[in-house]
């Protein structure tokens, strides 16, 4: 089962590595990870994914908690939440093509945000479903260049994150 982490972290040199190696010592897979700085400067809010089954996601969760770095951590899977990721595609066009390309971009709420005499930048947000879909409704031989965030999240209701 896929499991979205979000990790409240000191914000201080090798709190990331501490915590990846954690995944690498228990030979557990990061799906994704994404770091940024929070409200509070000397915290920083970690989310990745993982595959795994409850009780080894539990296992980690448990290993994670004892990391001197870790204030708090949530396991979305265990709550209602909301999940973006965040998608730029770069896609050859041609003048037969480019109407189509953005017509099937304008379905899916993308944003072209650069354009040049052959190619497209889609600029894209919403489940990773949502990207995979629309990557497969394109022609797979126009893709050039995929990027991807990897999920990030944010607990449903007044519940968060915080100290």
């Amino acid at each position: 089962m896929r499991h979205i982490i979000a990790i409240l972290i000191e914000n201080e040199a090798g709190a990331l590595s501490r915590v990846a190696g954690l995944f690498t010592a228990r030979g557990y897979n990061i799906e994704s990870l994404t770091v940024a700085v929070t409200e509070d400067s000397t915290l920083s809010r970690m989310t990745l994914v993982t595959r795994g089954s409850d009780e080894i996601v539990e296992q980690i969760t448990k290993q994670l908690n004892k990391l001197i770095d870790v204030v708090k951590l949530i396991d979305f899977a265990e709550t209602s939440h909301i999940e973006r990721e965040l998608m730029m595609l770069k896609i050859k066009t041609r003048l037969d093509t480019r109407e189509e390309i953005k017509r099937t971009a304008d379905i899916f709420r993308g944003k072209i945000i650069d354009v040049t005499p052959t190619t497209y930048v889609i600029e894209m947000t919403g489940t990773s479903d949502k990207l995979d879909a629309f990557i497969a409704a394109i022609d797979e031989d126009s893709i050039i260049e995929v990027v991807r965030s990897g999920a990030t999240g944010i607990s449903r209701g007044e519940k968060g994150l915080h100290l």
